[in-house]
């Protein structure tokens, strides 16, 4: 994905054919006045698999020196997508943003979006549209700050009971609640599973702007960000450890300002300083 700036500054991912014909990636080439990149691990693009979500549990962190023009985001995505039919692209994500000009304040909230073309006329992030369903008594509501929790987890999964897309949430060493729901009936291609999962982080920061820091600003390593517990989900909502290979791939959009790990059993590491400007 690519992102674009609107009339506030906030960074508005549109999807966008990468330059290989692969999966859209946040790419590290200005569009509308942005550059975007990510750290990422995701399905292996066009490898015939059928997935029905993705878990994580992975950091959050607090005070990092985001200003307005930027974003710094972690998450989990979910998405449905054939090589050539960019605006066909079906997607589903929730994680954490840091983003000054879309929230109004430099903490970090927890974010989630949706759309069935790509961003190109449907879907939007967190609740500003119709679309996801919030359930009571859910443990966090979409845009809420995540107030220095140190680490949550997520699962996105397609129900087998009623084939709606789920979210569920938890801080650090807590259960799994349900957050809400997109219902089935948004999508077309995603109503029946998803071909695509990643894992990861990206940024985005305005054309001759340096870029923000990536999950805690340090580099992948002992002290730097973390996801782990990662996992597919099958077709019984049960997770499953991902395998390196074929089924599981990095991607490094700028190693200067921002790389991952390599990939141990069920977790990685990720991030970079930032500073870039391209």
């Amino acid at each position: 994905m690519v992102s674009e700036s609107t009339s506030s500054g906030h960074m508005k991912f549109k999807a966008r054919e990468s330059s290989n014909g692969s999966l859209p990636s946040i790419k590290d080439k200005p569009l509308n006045g942005v550059v975007a990149h990510d750290a990422i691990y995701q399905s292996i693009p066009f490898f015939v698999q059928n997935f029905y979500g993705g878990i994580a549990t992975f950091d959050v962190y607090e005070s990092l020196n985001v200003k307005k023009g930027q974003t710094s985001d972690a998450g989990i995505w979910v998405a449905f997508y054939e090589q050539g039919h960019i605006y066909n692209l079906n997607i589903v994500t929730a994680g954490w943003s840091i983003d000054p000009a879309y929230y109004g304040d430099n903490k970090t909230h927890f974010l989630i979006g949706w759309s069935a073309d790509g961003y190109n006329s449907t879907g939007c992030f967190d609740l500003k549209c119709d679309g996801f369903v919030p359930v009571n008594y859910a443990p966090i509501t979409p845009g809420d700050t995540l107030k220095g929790k140190s680490k949550i987890s997520i699962k996105i999964f397609k129900s087998k009971d009623d084939g709606d897309w789920w979210l569920h949430f938890a801080h650090a060493g807590q259960k799994f609640a349900p957050v809400g729901y997109w219902p089935r009936s948004l999508f077309n291609s995603l109503a029946y599973y998803a071909n695509y999962v990643s894992w990861g982080c990206f940024t985005g920061s305005l054309v001759g702007e340096p870029s923000p820091p990536m999950g805690n600003g340090h580099w992948p390593g002992q002290d730097s960000a973390t996801f782990h517990d990662v996992q597919y989900v099958n077709s019984d909502g049960r997770g499953y450890p991902p395998v390196p290979a074929p089924g599981l791939q990095s991607r490094e959009t700028h190693k200067d300002c921002y790389r991952v790990s390599k990939f141990m059993t069920d977790k990685f590491s990720y991030g970079g300083p930032g500073g870039c400007t391209n």
